[in-house]
């Protein structure tokens, strides 16, 4: 699975007993371990007083956002603000509302503004990301005569940087964003140097991880003391979003801690040691995709599920043999218990308890009357165990496929079409339909694209560590290249599906854009993940950090 992807199954079986033939691999312990089972209900009992002073704020907000006039620069800093602290969920209505508003004045709209670039480029940013199609023809006055940006831009770092994070929404054919985004990486990256300490530690992070592509949770705490320092932030939205954040914060640990004690009764370290124990990690990356507590049914079932792909993965991967890989692949594309005594004891436990994970899901979703759901996710389920198998099947005969073959089935194996569709059945709170499920099994060009983004970073990050066929070495292999030209290749690939994701987001929309942002959220967390190494396999440094960050240090 490209994103929790271990290293290769062996390659030959010819004249070797089957421990000759398994991997011998070791991957660090869990780093966690008991950790989140001291989060008990005690310890995350969110008090009276929390509830009562978060509804004063919110309150306060409200009114805020009501009394400021949607034609002013402060309204849009004020939207900026508030999604940027990670509350924006609070506000959904209220912020459409103003959005759809600005969006239906733009063409006419002309402000003392009109020529600041931050200010241009923080309008475009906000209706990019709200979906609406608006022209980027609006940085055409900041071109001189030569066709590049104005040299007047490179003294104004705050404009600059803007400019940057707006050139990040760009999709295919945008020369100017292209251009844009060229211009100010290079110039803020240039400047770093002569900048504040705190300037630039703020163009280094953005230069690092933009807006479009930050996880909510992380990005509010990297933001929260760049707001606090400015001497204009809003204190009343500033302690809302720090109570926000504290109050989520135990909302989650309590989840982890049912879902830590649920991987322990597994007892996956002892009975499957050759698997990752990576279950906060699993848990993490869900958080990536939704975070809010109304999401907390399908969070669980996801990150039960993530895991359980986790070991599959290392399954085939790492320790099955060719031939068990095969009557175990049967037996899942059967989904039938009974065949269970037929399989190796250590696939036995793996296969009762993915039954069992999708049985628990299937309980819950009868209960809410949309039981048609899991035979969607089964069915995924199935499609990747079987990418999967004939993954195996390439290695075990010694084959490297043309890259249409590789992507064809990588796609897959990368488990984001699996997640995508598994990430909707728990979701209670929106229009969730059998026409979007069917849409999301079809592969559409969102889901391509963030299919596309997890293979390939994953890839990239293991050619050479992974002893297994990616794409870099299909690649090499068809086009007679070295390895920079075809990481070169495969990063402009990448560069691609962002700019159609971000294509995909903007109206007319093939499905909500609740359903979008999940698949959107699954390409950030792997473009966070996997970024020089992979930090699921090891997750004992920035991962480590992340974690803790978003799931142990309260905000003070």
């Amino acid at each position: 699975m490209a994103g929790i992807c271990a290293s290769a199954a062996p390659i030959s079986t010819k004249n070797t007993n089957l421990e000759d033939i398994r991997r011998s691999i070791t991957y660090h312990p869990s780093i966690w371990g008991d950790h989140f089972l001291a989060y008990t209900s005690n310890v995350t009992e969110i008090t009276a007083a929390e509830k009562e002073q978060l509804e004063k704020l919110k309150e306060k907000i409200k009114n805020l956002l009501a009394q400021t006039s949607d034609d002013s620069t402060l309204k849009i800093e004020l939207i900026d603000g508030i999604q940027r602290l990670g509350v924006a969920y609070h506000f959904e209505k209220e912020i459409d509302k103003s959005l759809r508003k600005i969006h239906d004045n733009h063409q006419i709209q002309s402000s003392k503004d009109d020529n600041n670039v931050r200010v241009v480029a923080l309008h475009f940013r906000l209706l990019r990301q709200q979906g609406y199609r608006v022209s980027c023809d609006a940085f055409e006055k900041f071109i001189n005569d030569e066709g590049n940006f104005m040299e007047s831009l490179i003294t104004d770092v705050e404009g600059m940087l803007s400019l940057y994070e707006a050139s990040n929404y760009g999709v295919n054919g945008e020369e100017i964003l292209d251009k844009a985004l060229d211009f100010c990486s290079s110039h803020l990256e240039s400047l770093l140097p002569q900048m504040t300490p705190s300037l630039s530690r703020r163009v280094r992070g953005a230069l690092e991880m933009p807006i479009s592509k930050t996880l909510i949770r992380l990005g509010a705490t990297k933001f929260m003391p760049i707001y606090q320092e400015d001497e204009l932030h809003n204190e009343d939205l500033l302690s809302f979003a720090k109570l926000d954040f504290n109050i989520v914060q135990k909302i989650h640990q309590n989840e982890l801690n049912n879902i830590t004690r649920w991987w322990k009764d597994l007892d996956v370290t002892n009975k499957l040691s050759f698997a990752r124990d990576r279950v906060v990690e699993c848990y993490f990356w869900i958080l990536g995709v939704y975070f809010e507590p109304h999401y907390n049914i399908a969070r669980k079932m996801l990150t039960k599920v993530i895991a359980m792909a986790s070991i599959l993965d290392d399954i085939y991967d790492v320790h099955g043999t060719l031939e068990e890989l095969q009557h175990f692949t049967v037996a899942i594309q059967s989904w039938d218990i009974s065949v269970v005594d037929e399989l190796p004891p250590y696939m036995r436990i793996c296969y009762e308890a993915l039954l069992g994970v999708y049985a628990e899901m299937e309980a819950e979703m009868t209960r809410q009357g949309k039981s048609y759901r899991i035979q969607y996710a089964k069915q995924e389920m199935i499609k990747l165990v079987t990418a999967y198998m004939e993954e195996a099947k390439w290695c075990y005969s010694k084959y490297i496929p043309t890259m249409e073959e590789y992507m064809k089935l990588g796609l897959i194996s990368g488990a984001y079409m699996m997640l995508a569709t598994t990430s909707l059945v728990g979701m209670e709170d929106v229009a969730i339909t059998k026409r979007d499920f069917d849409w999301i099994t079809n592969e559409p060009p969102i889901l391509q694209a963030a299919s596309i983004i997890c293979r390939l970073k994953d890839d990239m990050v293991g050619h050479g560590v992974e002893q297994k066929i990616t794409s870099v070495d299909c690649y090499m292999n068809e086009n007679g290249c070295s390895k920079m030209e075809a990481l070169s290749e495969l990063l402009k690939r990448v560069e691609k599906a962002w700019k159609d994701l971000n294509e995909e987001c903007l109206e007319p929309r093939a499905a909500s854009m609740p359903i979008l942002v999940r698949v959107v959220n699954l390409a950030r967390v792997i473009n966070l993940l996997y970024v020089g190494e992979d930090s699921y396999g090891n997750s004992s440094t920035k991962t480590k950090e992340l974690i803790k960050s978003v799931l142990v240090d309260p905000i003070n």
